[in-house]
């Protein structure tokens, strides 16, 4: 009796260590997309281009991932899903070394195509990984381990990327990242159980899903959300360093309280998000429209732009999972393909937003980028009131 308890316990271990290791791993694949934020000026200047030219980095990755995840994601749909891990991560780790030795920014950008396909398959199938490998009863924490992970991407991974960056030059960052990233691929080797796909869904599942108008303008939401953040957020550096004459430790400073504050909306989420997840959502937006149209104003004390960090950035990641959880319930025999379009929306929005900024900044100025995504905010507001007036059963909890 005792024996089995004992070997009870051992196996509960294992299964939080690898939900945990699903967490560390969402953490690279989010660094080394939103660190290029953090090193705009310094990539900029090494290859003697324009802050909005660098910006195409953003725009470029993004776009193969919306355009790549539900291709990918189906054609890799009967793979063991441990064995698509390993391969992905063997792609992203390759892509890293060729960013380190990029001597080109056309170089650069091929690296990154590596590292966006191999993004694009991981965000398909990782929350339903994480859900499989979740102790019983604790899907709602994999997901929220996830989101942390996500998070802390931006906490630790963008400051951290930008100091290593300012030390040691932006080459160091995308290294360092490869390095962590076959730590993590050894632990996945030797941790992670075999996983049999569990897909049953083709290409004729996707005009089923989309007959579901929820699905759809949850979808819509998220494409709106994540335009109006990244038109924003894509050039924050240059705009607190260029409009806010703010020095480079205190924008370090600000991009440590953005990411820290996405672990304030994790454990929100985790504590309140089963039973008020629409009312999340809907403070969610109003913050983050809130948080472009002060930007202006906020960056004229670094105070006031960390106050406005730290709401944007609780308010954001809170919208985040609050959506994933509604997005990944609508069919549990669809999740692959439910969260491949979400992460596809996710990063067609990023991508948009980069490309709205960087017009923004060329052709009004930098100073305009806030106005610019709360523009697009706004909308995004008008179609969640509409939401809640229009689906009662979004309110439903999640339970």
């Amino acid at each position: 009796m005792t024996h089995n308890l004992e070997a009870s316990a051992n196996a509960r271990r294992t299964q939080y260590f690898q939900v945990f290791l699903m967490g560390v791993s969402a953490f690279i694949m989010n660094t080394t997309e939103f660190v290029p934020v953090a090193l705009l000026s310094d990539i900029a200047q090494d290859f003697s281009i324009t802050t909005a030219e660098t910006g195409w980095m953003l725009t470029l990755y993004a776009w193969i991932v919306a355009a790549m995840s539900l291709p990918l994601m189906l054609l890799t749909s009967r793979f063991e899903r441990k064995s698509l891990l390993l391969g992905l991560f063997a792609v992203f780790i390759a892509s890293h070394v060729l960013s380190v030795f990029a001597w080109s920014f056309d170089v650069l950008l091929i690296s990154r195509v590596g590292v966006a396909l191999s993004h694009a398959i991981f965000w398909s199938i990782t929350a339903a990984i994480a859900i499989r490998v979740a102790p019983k009863g604790k899907k709602a924490m994999a997901l929220s381990v996830l989101a942390t992970g996500t998070s802390l991407a931006m906490v630790l991974g963008v400051p951290l990327g930008r100091l290593v960056g300012q030390w040691f030059g932006w080459r160091a960052t995308f290294g360092g990242i490869g390095v962590i990233a076959l730590v993590v691929f050894i632990l996945q080797a030797k941790l992670l159980p075999t996983l049999p796909s569990m897909f049953e869904g083709s290409f004729r599942k996707i005009p089923e899903l989309l007959k579901n108008p929820l699905l759809v303008c949850l979808y819509l939401l998220i494409l709106l959300v994540f335009t109006a953040h990244y038109t924003a957020y894509s050039y924050i550096e240059p705009f607190m360093r260029q409009v806010g004459n703010i020095s480079e430790n205190a924008a370090t400073f600000v991009l440590l309280l953005f990411g820290a504050a996405g672990i304030l909306g994790s454990i929100i989420f985790s504590r309140w998000g089963d039973r008020f997840n629409t009312q999340l959502m809907l403070m969610s937006t109003i913050l983050i429209l809130a948080a472009m149209l002060t930007l202006l104003f906020a960056v004229t004390s670094v105070w006031a732009l960390g106050i406005s960090a730290i709401l944007w950035g609780t308010a954001l990641m809170l919208l985040i999972i609050s959506m994933q959880a509604k997005v990944i319930m609508v069919d549990v025999n669809a999740q692959d393909m439910l969260m491949s379009m979400f992460s596809g929306i996710i990063n067609l929005g990023i991508g948009t937003g980069a490309l709205f900024g960087g017009y923004a900044v060329t052709h009004i100025s930098l100073s305009s980028v806030g106005y610019a995504g709360a523009a697009i905010a706004s909308v995004a507001l008008l179609l969640m009131l509409f939401m809640i007036k229009r689906f009662p059963e979004l309110s439903k909890r999640l339970g």
